[in-house]
């Protein structure tokens, strides 16, 4: 069934900046299995940036040798059916950053979201970083109120609900992450996965591992225990575990 990688943040070598997320971006194509995969970046959450783009296609096509390929939703306003060729097209689906809020939102108006369901139920590898990561879960630690005013607080955010935490991407990057999840976490029932930049969550048919790709970055599991904030480090393991256990707050080590 579904092939998932989230990851918590990182650069992909836009102008002035280093490629970070190399070694997880390596296994997002070994994946698929193809030495050429088609991918498809979608760039709703930055506002359908070109420039973001620019840097998916030099990373990806010129670093991995993938056939990329980009669907803007907002400038181009593509049909239902030129949404799906273009997704069910793709071996890999790699979602940008951005606005979390505002891209589940046009997801939902143009039927992408129900797309998107349809090819993780096929097995195409779906990916992303920060709001791209956040989309596949049931909820959010989200900056998308900054956008519009950049003193707001984080905020929870909806995402499309095929796993069952609050993913919180950032969590050493920015300094209000980690205060305002812990926040969020006091009002809301289950787990939350927060993630270092560099560090990914991958989830094949119901296991999942961590993926780190710098030694220092990891993973977290947060949630609340007889009205305290409990946060555990997630170990780094080859091996897969369930994706159940992880998400129902049992020991993880």
């Amino acid at each position: 069934m579904g092939k998932i990688i989230a990851i918590g943040g990182g650069e992909i070598g836009r102008p002035g900046y280093p490629v970070e997320t190399g070694e997880i971006d390596q296994e997002i194509v070994r994946l698929t299995k193809k030495s050429h995969p088609r991918l498809l970046f979608i760039p709703t959450a930055s506002s359908d940036s070109e420039s973001y783009y620019a840097t998916v296609k030099k990373h990806f096509g010129g670093d991995y040798g993938c056939k990329t390929d980009v669907l803007y939703l907002i400038k181009d306003n593509p049909t239902t059916m030129e949404i799906e060729e273009k997704i069910l097209n793709a071996d890999i689906v790699y979602v940008g950053g951005g606005n979390t809020q505002k891209m589940i939102r046009i997801w939902k108006r143009t039927g992408t979201d129900v797309i998107l369901k349809q090819v993780y139920e096929n097995g195409i590898v779906l990916s992303g970083l920060s709001a791209g990561a956040i989309c596949w879960f049931r909820w959010g630690n989200s900056d998308s109120r900054k956008f519009h005013n950049p003193s707001a607080n984080l905020i929870k955010v909806s995402g499309l609900n095929w796993i069952n935490a609050l993913y919180c991407p950032h969590y050493d990057f920015e300094q209000d992450r980690r205060p305002q999840l812990f926040k969020m976490m006091m009002k809301t029932p289950g787990v939350a996965l927060a993630f270092d930049n560099c560090c990914a969550i991958e989830i094949i048919n119901g296991k999942y591992r961590i993926l780190s790709a710098k030694p220092s970055a990891n993973a977290y599991q947060v949630y609340r225990r007889a009205g305290t904030i409990q946060e555990k480090v997630i170990p780094q393991e080859k091996t897969f575990r369930p994706l159940e256990q992880l998400l129902s707050k049992r020991s993880i080590h």
